[in-house]
């Protein structure tokens, strides 16, 4: 009874006069408010509060110590972004590893590559988990009973420590960097992550706050991942119910060669019409930043060199054109050849 009077008062603290309104935690003098048709689920887990509401616009809300995590409506702007990014700028993903990410969106995500063999997730809350099973099963936590998935309820950071195991794709969906998520914007957790990536095209993709109010921060750990990396960039998606409308995703590989504004790959036609926000478009897009935050993260961006890429892009395609001009030589002859023989 004493939790479940503890719970009432986290939900009556956030819910007030029908309306939910966020604590002012990385951007002080704004918040988001949502109106509050019912609230569905309200508690604490060992780490954080968890409120879960229906909005009178924007569909079930999930948020975790005052700030919404997502909601349905605009959800898929973020979880098609985080993931997608680095799986296409990957050439072949097979093993990916989420840390964070306890809604299940960017498992969703990346479980509908079939060409994944391997999917480990940590997620330190588990009751963040249950809670989306319960709440959001049908649309953001649908894949959590993929038979390639291995859920693991543990700090990312001692796992990337103890496993063995050496990923293509580290994916880290966190909260913003205060309680529990914020060991991973440290440059120690970076390592690990590095260390834990395949040598020859291992890509790490990371939150990456919010242009508008956190430049020096997002300066700060794209200079910690470039102290590691060879190829670091910037990227961000516009969703209407995160801090200012837009959030944003360090990604770092550890091929020198790697362009990651360039996807390697485009969706194949069944992932393709699943997909309400990501493209090939969209994602050379995402790493075209306004002016006053270019200015910022250039200093801190390492990227392969463009026209490295361009010549190497036009080279594949020589050698293709000679390639099929030889075989068209080759059936000429052939033909002349067989022609004769007649």
């Amino acid at each position: 009874t004493t939790s479940a009077a503890a719970a009432a008062a986290m939900a009556a603290s956030a819910v007030r006069e029908g309306w939910f309104a966020e604590k002012e935690v990385l951007w002080p003098g704004q918040r988001l408010a949502l109106q509050v048709e019912e609230v569905l689920f309200e508690g604490r887990s060992a780490l954080q509060d968890v409120l879960v509401f229906r909005s009178s616009t924007y569909g079930t809300v999930l948020a975790l110590d005052g700030v919404i995590q997502l909601t349905e409506r605009d959800e898929f702007a973020y979880q098609e972004m985080i993931t997608h990014l680095p799986l296409f700028a990957h050439p072949a993903p097979r093993r990916v590893l989420i840390i964070g990410g306890g809604d299940g969106g960017v498992l969703r995500e990346v479980c509908r590559h079939p060409d994944i063999v391997e999917v480990i997730m940590c997620e330190i809350d588990p009751q963040v988990c249950e809670v989306a099973k319960q709440f959001f099963g049908s649309t953001v936590a649908t894949s959590f009973g993929d038979p390639r998935v291995t859920l693991l309820h543990e700090d990312g950071a001692k796992f990337l420590l103890e496993t063995k195991t050496i990923f293509d794709v580290i994916i880290v969906d966190s909260s913003d960097p205060v309680g529990p998520a914020e060991t991973l914007f440290q440059e120690s957790f970076m390592k690990k992550a590095y260390d834990r990536l395949d040598p020859a095209n291992g890509i790490l993709c990371t939150q990456g706050e919010c242009v508008w109010l956190h430049l020096p921060l997002i300066k700060e750990v794209m200079e910690s991942c470039g102290h590691l990396f060879p190829t670091v960039n910037y990227a961000y998606t516009s969703i209407p119910t995160y801090p200012s409308g837009q959030i944003g995703f360090v990604v770092s590989c550890r091929n020198p060669r790697r362009v990651l504004s360039q996807p390697c790959r485009a969706p194949g036609s069944e992932l393709a019409a699943k997909l309400r926000y990501y493209s090939p478009m969209a994602h050379r897009a995402a790493f075209e930043l306004p002016r006053f935050a270019e200015d910022t993260v250039s200093e801190a961006r390492k990227q392969a060199n463009m026209d490295q890429f361009v010549v190497a892009a036009a080279l594949r395609n020589r050698h293709f054109v000679m390639a099929g001009a030889a075989l068209a030589a080759l059936g000429f002859v052939a033909g002349s050849v067989f022609a004769r023989s007649k």
